[in-house]
């Protein structure tokens, strides 16, 4: 078989593909590793050392969205760090997780049941700040897959750097386990290194200062960017504002309740699992011109399913007290009622959210409505051109734009 100049070798392009798809797989058997440790320290007597309780269930899938977003991007764009830096995201914090309840069965449930616990735990403390480190290159790094401009190289290595100390500090840590278990000695520490290592706090501000970082260089980013490229932010600043959204109300509930620390961790895994799936769809630009159409009418059957929902209820409670008790006819009464004012009532909510959302949509539908009345009562040709290329600049916006009008055949030309 004839060699070609220049080819590549078949295996070259699909190892990488191979092994972040590895991701996922590990991500499933990690979880499903930690839920089992987890068991064994509730048998043990120890479930507040649990790393998975009830309550960090949006935490796993947050996980799972990250590792599988990143697989999706890496296959499809393996050149593209951002895919790579979500799948590390989430097996970082499977590993995280994994280690926890590894060293807490290992090392305090059941001392010397599971092998080299003792060395994971300093890694444990690590991965805390790893995965806070992979998210904050990720906004750091989208969508275009570079840093924004050259001036950021500089603080892109300080952020690494102070990722690694962490990690590194933390494996050599003499206690990796204080303040709960200062008895409990690291095998891998590094006694002459406990002073310096007391400045490890300061490296993690530094991992944390990244994320806002990576959020100031998105805005900047939007205000800069044109084109295709805006519109991939924007969907970074919807997945944005949802994740914020979510936090607000969970702080809010946690203000006024001290028991909803359960809804705080529901809103985390809401924003960790939100945030990957609008990273992924902006780097591959599915659906672009979209998004406008996506937010008016989650906005419009939102308003609709509450004044739906409202007006069964009153409409329900009112005739409830009319009819005698244990009647369905107020029951079918509201339905048909809804039934009825369904369509009218979209209708109406769907103008008056592409009004206020979705301008451009609401703009174009009065141009054309506008043309096809004008259009009933011109019959001059040139004018009807004029308004027909006008029309189309007003909804499409083009560059340029051109009418044909194609010749009839000489058989079918009016005689002269």
């Amino acid at each position: 078989m004839p060699a070609t100049v220049g080819a590549r070798p078949a295996g070259t392009r699909r190892w990488p593909v191979g092994l972040v798809w590895a991701g996922p797989v590990l991500t499933v058997l990690g979880l499903a590793a930690t839920f089992w440790l987890d068991r064994l320290l509730r048998r043990a007597g120890l479930p507040e050392l649990a790393s998975l309780p009830a309550s960090s269930i949006p935490t796993v899938v947050a996980a799972v969205s990250a590792v599988t977003v990143g697989a999706v991007l890496a296959a499809r764009r393996p050149r593209h760090p951002v895919g790579w830096l979500l799948a590390g995201l989430g097996l970082s914090l499977t590993v995280q997780n994994l280690t926890f309840s590894y060293t807490r069965y290992g090392l305090i449930a059941r001392p010397g049941a599971l092998p080299g616990a003792s060395y994971l735990a300093g890694f444990n403390n690590g991965m805390v700040i790893m995965w806070l480190a992979c998210a904050g290159f990720v906004l750091l790094l989208t969508p275009t897959g570079s840093l924004p401009s050259p001036r950021w190289r500089w603080w892109a290595r300080f952020a690494a750097a102070a990722a690694a100390v962490w990690l590194l500090g933390s494996i050599v840590d003499p206690a990796p386990l204080y303040p709960e278990y200062p008895d409990i000695p690291n095998p891998l520490a590094i006694p002459v290194l406990f002073g310096p290592l007391t400045a490890l706090a300061a490296v993690a501000l530094v991992v944390l200062a990244a994320l806002v970082v990576g959020a100031v260089s998105l805005v900047l980013r939007f205000r800069r960017a044109r084109g295709t490229e805006r519109l991939q932010l924007r969907w970074l600043a919807w997945g944005a504002a949802l994740a914020a959204v979510a936090l607000l109300v969970a702080m809010a509930a946690l203000i006024a309740d001290d028991s909803g620390s359960n809804l705080l961790n529901l809103a985390l895994g809401v924003s960790a699992a939100v945030l990957p799936l609008a990273t992924g769809a902006a780097i591959l630009r599915y659906r672009l011109y979209d998004l406008d159409r996506i937010v008016s009418r989650t906005l419009a059957y939102g308003l609709l399913t509450v004044l739906l929902g409202s007006a069964y209820a009153l409409v329900v409670l009112g005739l409830g007290r009319l009819l005698p008790q244990g009647s369905s006819l107020a029951v079918a009464a509201a339905t048909l009622a809804a039934a009825a004012v369904f369509q009218p009532l979209r209708r109406r909510i769907q103008r008056l959210v592409d009004r206020r959302f979705n301008r451009r949509r609401h703009d174009a539908a009065e141009t054309i409505a506008g043309f096809s009345t004008r259009l009933r009562d011109e019959v001059d040709l040139a004018t009807l051109t004029g308004e027909l290329l006008a029309a189309v600049d007003q909804t499409m916006q083009p560059t340029r734009s051109w009418l044909w009008l194609r010749q009839p055949p000489a058989r079918m030309r009016p005689d002269r």
